[in-house]
């Protein structure tokens, strides 16, 4: 039996386990996913990973540093340790630029079984 050792302001103990949901993201059109590849990613500081597209959707949670994330036609927005993100398949992510500190993330990118993450550069 699990006897409490702390109680809360209320007089109830503290929960053993919590959970908190940090990201719900929709996607836009159903997904086949077969398997999922993560990546511990790092970007040296003040460096601009460029315009880029994925071959699929990677979700991501940033570690360490912080990087300005943005969307094509979107709000730049700063990202910072604990926060996550979202690029969808296809969609041409402008930004993502390492601030001072650099940026160490996890890149989670949903794939089939038999393929591999791609990304392209876009010239324009």
């Amino acid at each position: 039996m699990y006897t409490p050792m702390m109680h809360s302001s209320h007089g109830q103990p503290p929960a053993p386990i919590t959970r908190t949901t940090v990201l719900n993201q929709l996607l836009p059109t159903p997904h086949v996913t077969q398997r999922v590849e993560i990546r511990r990613i790092t970007i040296a500081p003040n460096e601009a990973a460029g315009l880029h597209v994925h071959n699929g959707p990677v979700f991501g949670a940033v570690e360490t540093g912080s990087v300005i994330y943005q969307i094509e036609g979107e709000p730049a927005v700063t990202l910072k340790p604990g926060d996550t993100f979202y690029e969808p398949e296809g969609a041409r992510i402008a930004r993502f630029d390492a601030e001072g500190e650099g940026v160490t993330f996890l890149g989670y990118f949903l794939l089939t079984i038999d393929q591999e993450p791609e990304i392209t550069f876009p010239s324009t």
